[in-house]
C-alpha cells in the first residue's frame, strides 16, 4: 500500500535520509550535489528551513511502511505559477507509479492554491523524467532553466491547470 505525506519541519530526518539518497543515486539529476548537503552543509537547521519555504508543500511516499519517493512544490517565479522541485523515486520501486502519485499531488496542490501553470526544470538527457512529465500533460518549452557547468541548460516544462 501506498501513502502519500505531508512534511514539516520536524520531519527533517526523513527528508535528508531521502534526499541524500537521491543526490547519490542519481547525482546528475539535480542542481544540488551531494557534497553541498554534506560536511557543513549537513546541519538540522538547514534541513528544516528547506522543509519551512513559505507557501510549499514537501510529500513522501511511503510504500509497503518504507518511504520511497519525494518531491516539492513550491510557489513559482511568475504569479499564478508553481514549481514542482526535487523529484526523485528510489529505482528499487521505479515502474510502481510513485512518480505518477507524487506528480498527482503536486498538481492537486498546485490547483488548490490557485495557480494557472504548473513548471518545472529537468536535466537534459533525463529520459525516465521526462517521459513521466509528458504523460503527466507537461510540455516542453525548451532549454530555458540554469546553466549548467557543462555549458547546457536545464529544461524548462509547463503544463496549464484547470482554473475555477
Amino acid at each position: 500500500m501506498m501513502e502519500i505525506r505531508v512534511l514539516c519541519p520536524d520531519d527533517w530526518l526523513l527528508w535528508r535520509e531521502l534526499r541524500l539518497a537521491a543526490l547519490a543515486e542519481s547525482p546528475g539529476a539535480f542542481g544540488s550535489r551531494l557534497a553541498d548537503w554534506q560536511g557543513d552543509g549537513d546541519r538540522e537547521e538547514r534541513w528544516r528551513a528547506r522543509l519551512d519555504l513559505p507557501g510549499s508543500i514537501n510529500l513522501v511516499a511511503v510504500l509497503d511502511g518504507h518511504p520511497v519517493g519525494m518531491v516539492s512544490g513550491v510557489p513559482g517565479p511568475h504569479a499564478g505559477t508553481a514549481e514542482l522541485i526535487s523529484l526523485w523515486v528510489a529505482a528499487a520501486v521505479r515502474g510502481r507509479g510513485v512518480g505518477d502519485r507524487l506528480m498527482g499531488a503536486v498538481e492537486q496542490w498546485a490547483i488548490g492554491r490557485g495557480a494557472e501553470r504548473l513548471r518545472l526544470a529537468v536535466m537534459p538527457g533525463n529520459e525516465h523524467a521526462l517521459a513521466l512529465y509528458r504523460r503527466h500533460g507537461l510540455r516542453d518549452t525548451g532549454p530555458h532553466g540554469a546553466s549548467l557547468p557543462d555549458g547546457r541548460r536545464e529544461r524548462v516544462m509547463v503544463k496549464h491547470l484547470p482554473t475555477g
